[in-house]
């Protein structure tokens, strides 16, 4: 077994046709065939189920699947850490964050990092905090940002460091707001002011729906289902008001935030990534830098708490 013909494997597996998977990877069908087959024999498996118009895996191939992923994630590092001897002239970091963090934290660590490291390639993805757990225990990521209050890591593969925990703030337009002259708001005092409702795929949106819940109460929800940069955008505009993390208030322009009391609602935020492989040189100086820049954060505003 070699990483070719895993590489060719998993290929496969990803757009269900051998021709059109030749095709990605440059190599004749009857070559990607045969690497498959001898694979087979190898493992003394068939890994796939082949029909005419129609491949799909067996069950020993959806169980070799995400190991082949985790080896050739693996390669990569191994890459990577070669690079690394350059002295971080060159390398890569793929950090995953939900977009409440990419909009607030990252964008600051990302800006203070390529300062530092021009030369090392960054990649950033951007999903819930379940979908990044699923992607570090791949091997699809380097670092990622969790919710941690939402989604706890319990995957004994995976190590998190808590970074902060933040309240969750009521942000107004401050040219066209729609909120009282106040210094906080309760939830029942909230719920008939229009709301922009992110999303159902943000953790943020769960949360504060069940606070609503819990209380009895429904919000006057006038926009639903925008993204970050878009909800933020309309509140500026006046369209309504939106609960968000203090990060995210602290780095937006234009608006105005409120603590939220009664209940006080608030987020925990970790820093994961696998235990059984070494950070490169270029993923642990991004370590270190998300966490002094957590700590800055802290020492900026009172709604946010560095828990290092």
């Amino acid at each position: 077994m070699n990483l070719e013909q895993l590489r060719g494997f998993i290929t496969i597996a990803e757009v269900g046709h051998f021709t059109r998977a030749a095709e990605l990877l440059h190599l004749a069908q009857p070559s990607l065939s045969r690497q498959i087959s001898t694979l087979e024999q190898e493992l003394g498996s068939e890994l796939f189920h082949r029909a005419r118009g129609n491949i799909s895996l067996t069950a020993a191939g959806q169980t070799l699947l995400p190991r082949a992923r985790r080896m050739l994630a693996d390669e990569e590092t191994i890459r990577s850490e070669m690079a690394d001897l350059a002295g971080l002239r060159r390398g890569r970091v793929r950090l995953g964050a939900p977009p409440t963090l990419c909009v607030s934290l990252v964008a600051e660590v990302l800006e203070a990092f390529h300062n530092h490291y021009p030369g090392v390639q960054l990649q950033i993805f951007e999903a819930g905090s379940h979908r990044l757990l699923e992607q570090l225990s791949g091997g699809e990521l380097d670092l990622a940002l969790i919710v941690t209050s939402e989604h706890a890591v319990n995957d004994q593969h995976l190590q998190n460091r808590p970074l902060l925990e933040e309240q969750l703030v009521v942000i107004d337009s401050l040219d066209r707001p729609r909120l009282p002259n106040t210094t906080e708001l309760d939830l029942r005092t909230l719920a008939p002011v229009p709301q922009l409702a992110f999303s159902h795929s943000y953790d943020l949106r769960a949360s504060t729906m069940q606070a609503y819940k819990n209380a009895g109460i429904a919000p006057n929800i006038v926009v639903e289902g925008g993204e970050m940069d878009a909800v933020l955008r309309f509140v500026e505009r006046g369209l309504g008001v939106a609960v968000v993390p203090a990060t995210v208030a602290l780095e937006t322009p234009g608006v105005r935030a409120m603590p939220l009391r009664d209940p006080q609602l608030s987020r925990t935020v970790g820093l994961a990534h696998r235990r059984d492989v070494s950070l490169t040189r270029a993923s642990t100086a991004m370590h270190e830098l998300i966490e002094k820049t957590a700590i800055t954060l802290a020492a900026r505003h009172e709604q946010i708490t560095a828990l290092l």
